[in-house]
């Protein structure tokens, strides 16, 4: 009896199908502290993108500034681990705290590709951030290796010199100064913040006697 064998050609690597890369969100930021308006307008983003997940960034030190009233980032780290616990869509990456020092976003995400080079990275931001883009240290490199992605609240678009994805987002008006004036004044912060967070603040008594 004659066996019959099918022989198979030999697939070369350059023929063969590469396995499409995660996409995977990042939204860095202050948070300081953290707030519903972003965990809607992060969500709301990653999801109409088809992300994995979205990872919550917390810098070490802005580099504009504008944040002088920003408290330590352990606690802006721990706040942000409150506010998203409990959304399997959401984790916290903590290279810029670890980091230390200054943080510029190109340095921070020429690192995570280095490190996580099967992840395709879509950077999230508020609408109202957008037209400030333009003033980042090396955005020009920054715009050749990630994708932006904007919410807008109603509707409202801005023009851009670099490509960004917009996407409709809830039209939620709260924003971290508003909080922290609020806590100053010894004024409710409530549903402003998750319930669990609200907790967080009040026991390490954080934003009391702060201005911005």
């Amino acid at each position: 009896m004659n066996d019959t064998y099918t022989v198979y050609p030999k697939i070369s690597p350059e023929t063969m199908t590469l396995k499409s890369k995660k996409r995977i969100g990042i939204f860095g930021g202050t948070f300081n502290p953290p707030h519903i308006g972003q965990l809607i307008l992060a969500e709301s983003v990653g999801k109409q993108l088809g992300l994995e997940k979205v990872f919550w960034m917390p810098n070490a030190q802005p580099v504009d500034g504008t944040h002088s009233s920003a408290i330590e980032p352990s606690y802006r780290a721990q706040l942000v681990k409150t506010a998203i616990m409990g959304n399997p869509f959401f984790d916290i990456e903590l290279i810029e705290i670890k980091n230390g020092g200054k943080s510029y976003t190109y340095q921070t995400m020429r690192e995570l590709i280095e490190r996580h080079p099967e992840n395709d990275y879509f950077f999230i931001l508020g609408g109202d951030k957008v037209d400030k883009i333009t003033t980042w240290d090396y955005i020009d490199e920054l715009s050749k290796i990630v994708t932006f992605a904007a919410g807008a609240r109603g509707g409202k678009r801005k023009q851009c010199d670099y490509p960004v994805l917009w996407f409709d987002v809830p039209n939620i008006d709260i924003s971290s100064s508003e909080i922290r004036t609020k806590r100053r004044m010894n004024q409710s912060i409530n549903y402003l913040v998750p319930e669990r967070e609200a907790y967080f603040i009040e026991e390490y008594n954080l934003y009391r006697g702060l201005y911005d």
